[in-house]
C-alpha cells in the first residue's frame, strides 16, 4: 500500500513536482537581475509566493486527512503529492533565496522547513518499511489477540499455581502484576524487558529484575529439583512451561509495541517543526513587508 503511494497515478505527482523545479530552475537561470540573485528580486518573490503558498498547502494535509467526507480528491492522492511537493519546495525555496542565507529569522525558516522535510521523508520511509515487519512478527495475528493470548496464559498459570504453596502463588501473580511491555515511547523504543518478580529465598522476601521471565524459571527450576513430591513437581514444570511460553510471546509484543513506537516518534518532531515553520514563515513574511 505505502509503496503505491509513492506511485499513485503513474507518479502524476512526481511529474508534476519535477515540472514545476524544472520551471523554476530555468527562470533562475534565464533571469538576469541588476544584483545578486536575492528574494527581493521579482524572480525572488514570485518564487518566494509559490514556496509560501506550498508550505500552507502542505500543512494543510493534517486537516484533509482528518476529514474523511471530503471530495477534494483522496488521502493516498494528496499524500502522494506531500510526498514530491515537498521535496521540490526545497529547490524553490532555495531558488528564491539566491542560495544567500545570514543569521537572521529568513535562515531560520528555511532551516526549519529543512527539518520538517527530513522528518517528513523518514516518516515516509518508516511507513514503507515497518508495518509489513510488524505484520511478520505477528504470525497473522493482531496485537489484541497477542494480548488476549497473553492474558490466557496467565490465568492458566494462576489456576496451577493454586494447589501449590504461598511461594509459588505469589510469584506468579507477582510476576504477573509486574509484567512491563513499555509504559512510556522511550521503553518501548528501546524494546528492553522492565519485569519484575517476588521471590522468597532463604525465608526473605525479594523483588528482583525478571527479564525474560528469566528470574521466576530459575527458581523454579531449582524448587523443581528439590521436591520429592512427584504432584508438585509435575505442576511445577506445567508453570515453567507456561512462563517459556510467554517470554516467546512478549518478545513478540515488544518487537511489535517497538516498531509501532518507530511509526509514532517522527511525528513527535514533524509537527512541532511544522509548528515552528508556520510561525517562522510568518515573521519571515511579515519583515519583509516592513522593510520593503
Amino acid at each position: 500500500m505505502h509503496e503505491s503511494i509513492l506511485a499513485f497515478r503513474k507518479r502524476r505527482y512526481l511529474w508534476g513536482a519535477m515540472a514545476v523545479t524544472i520551471l523554476s530552475v530555468a527562470a533562475y537561470m534565464i533571469h538576469d537581475p541588476q544584483e545578486p540573485p536575492n528574494g527581493g528580486t521579482v524572480l525572488g518573490y514570485t518564487l518566494g509566493t509559490i514556496g509560501a503558498l506550498l508550505i500552507v498547502w502542505l500543512t494543510w494535509f493534517g486537516v484533509r486527512k482528518r476529514r474523511y467526507s471530503s471530495t477534494l480528491g483522496t488521502v493516498q492522492g494528496w499524500l502522494s503529492a506531500h510526498v514530491y511537493l515537498g521535496i521540490a519546495l526545497l529547490v524553490i525555496v532555495l531558488l528564491h533565496a539566491g542560495f544567500q542565507f545570514g543569521w537572521n529569522v529568513h535562515t531560520l525558516a528555511f532551516v526549519l522547513m529543512v527539518l520538517v522535510i527530513a522528518s517528513g521523508l523518514w516518516g515516509v520511509f518508516v511507513y514503507m518499511k515497518y508495518p509489513e515487519r510488524m505484520s511478520e512478527n505477528r504470525g497473522g495475528a493482531s496485537r489484541p489477540e497477542l494480548f488476549d493470548q497473553l492474558e490466557d496464559l496467565d490465568k492458566r498459570s494462576r489456576r496451577v499455581a493454586e494447589d501449590l504453596p504461598d511461594d509459588y502463588r505469589e510469584l506468579v501473580a507477582s510476576g504477573i502484576s509486574r509484567t512491563q511491555l513499555g509504559n512510556t515511547l522511550w521503553t518501548r523504543l528501546r524494546g528492553k524487558d522492565l519485569s519484575r518478580v517476588v521471590i522468597r529465598k532463604d525465608g526473605q522476601t525479594q523483588v528482583v529484575e525478571n527479564p525474560g521471565q528469566e528470574a521466576a524459571l530459575d527458581w523454579l527450576a531449582e524448587q523443581q529439583s528439590r521436591t520429592t513430591n512427584a504432584d508438585a513437581a509435575a505442576r511445577i514444570g506445567e508453570i515453567s512451561a507456561l512462563l517459556r511460553t510467554k517470554r516467546a510471546l512478549m518478545r513478540q509484543l515488544r518487537e511489535d509495541l517497538r516498531l509501532q513506537a518507530k511509526l509514532e516518534i517522527w511525528l513527535y518532531l514533524h509537527v512541532p517543526l511544522t509548528a515552528g515553520l508556520l510561525a517562522a514563515l510568518a515573521a519571515h513574511i511579515l519583515t519583509v513587508f516592513i522593510y520593503w
